[in-house]
């Protein structure tokens, strides 16, 4: 392995460290959904560098599932996103609270 585990490591936790302060941080629902992205990218990140570093397929197979999460949680997001623009006209997280009421 050209670059050692410690360092994939501390660019993982970098990366999960954005991704939560954005998703913390932000009123926008996009952010949100892109700061979540960063986490789940991270994660993704520590399996595959541990992988390597021990020389185990089970890091990459779990990056492929970490994958198939991420493309859910984008397509559910963005749908939601979808449903607010047209309901309230807005990407607030804060008005999400009353999406199963009728209007």
């Amino acid at each position: 392995m050209i670059v050692p585990l410690s360092h994939v490591l501390a660019v993982a936790a970098l990366l999960f460290a954005v991704g939560g302060v954005m998703a913390a941080a932000r009123r926008s629902i996009l952010l949100i959904l892109i700061g979540v992205e960063f986490m789940l990218a991270a994660a993704g990140l520590a399996f595959a560098g541990a992988g390597l570093a021990w020389n185990n397929l089970d890091g990459q197979a779990a990056v492929i599932i970490i994958m198939g999460l991420a493309s859910a949680e984008a397509g559910l997001g963005l749908a939601l996103l979808v449903h607010g623009r047209r309901g309230g006209g807005t990407d607030r997280a804060d008005s999400y609270d009353r999406l199963g009421e009728e209007s």
